[in-house]
């Protein structure tokens, strides 16, 4: 039956032409964000779990920041430990070369040892970044290194401590030794080597303290940055919209739309054919 009021034809044409530029727009969206998940209307699971390891990968990177910075203050210390190592060499060496030397010969060399322990003093001073030191102490440092989440969700820090150390102590112990003292205190020559071998070897664990120390900073920002980029990944493959597929639904959807309006125009043409059957 053919009616003027009621066009059943046009309805059903308009109604598909209607859902399919509703998903013609959501496929140019997909396409002009790139997300094939925006909200939580999309897969509200899929959006609570890429928003939640969103945040820790931002967690991440700034704690990655924050180890860049300890790195490069131990890096500092290190440096400045292994050059006290260089300089305590030269300082025994130079206290043995004196063993057994005369009065004059322990009197020149004890200048040389006043010129290596004033560059030891410098080199300390000079082993910090911004504004840390880690030389003249031995206490413990702790460093968040990442963050780890219950399955009930709370969350809660991981940490690597380290202990700084007292550079500053060899310094003064070396500085305490005298050459031209000697036949007038109770300590011998051989004490003075032994006490100058006693720091170097101080020494030489400080800096391989601060080496271990490095290395694990190192290690753990190695292994942040591979744990960010597979959290991002996942987060993608969740998110992403697949262009390839958008693409092809794309093309799929205007050739729809095209038809969809060609129907819904033969439609609006059924009212004009009751007009022949009046004429």
């Amino acid at each position: 039956m053919s009616s003027i009021h009621t066009n059943s034809s046009a309805m059903s044409a308009l109604s598909t032409l209607k859902n399919i530029n509703n998903s013609l727009g959501a496929t140019q969206n997909r396409i002009s964000s790139g997300l094939k998940i925006e909200s939580g209307k999309d897969n509200a699971a899929y959006f609570s779990i890429s928003e939640t390891m969103t945040g820790d990968s931002r967690i991440y990177k700034a704690i990655d920041e924050s180890l860049t910075l300890t790195q490069n203050s131990i890096s500092a210390a290190r440096l400045g430990a292994e050059t006290v190592v260089d300089l305590a060499n030269d300082f025994v060496e130079r206290v043995a070369f004196a063993q057994g030397g005369t009065a004059e010969t322990r009197a020149d060399v004890q200048e040389e040892l006043d010129e290596l322990v004033n560059r030891i003093k410098t080199t300390i001073d000079q082993s910090t970044f911004n504004g840390s030191d880690l030389v003249n102490s031995t206490a413990t440092t702790t460093v968040v290194t990442g963050i780890s989440r219950a399955s009930a969700g709370t969350i809660s820090t991981t940490t690597v401590t380290f202990q700084q150390q007292d550079l500053g102590a060899i310094h003064t112990a070396l500085d305490a030794i005298d050459l031209t003292s000697f036949a007038t205190t109770t300590v011998t020559m051989e004490t003075y080597l032994q006490d100058a071998e006693a720091e170097l070897g101080k020494a030489i664990a400080s800096a391989t303290a601060l080496g271990i120390a490095e290395k694990s900073i190192e290690m753990q920002k190695e292994f942040l940055g591979e744990l960010t980029n597979r959290i991002d990944a996942g987060v993608g493959s969740m998110v992403d919209a697949n262009m390839e597929e958008e693409a092809a639904q794309l093309q799929a959807l205007q050739v729809q739309q095209q038809l969809a309006t060609q129907a819904l125009s033969i439609a609006n043409q059924s009212p004009q054919n009751i007009l022949s059957l009046f004429r």
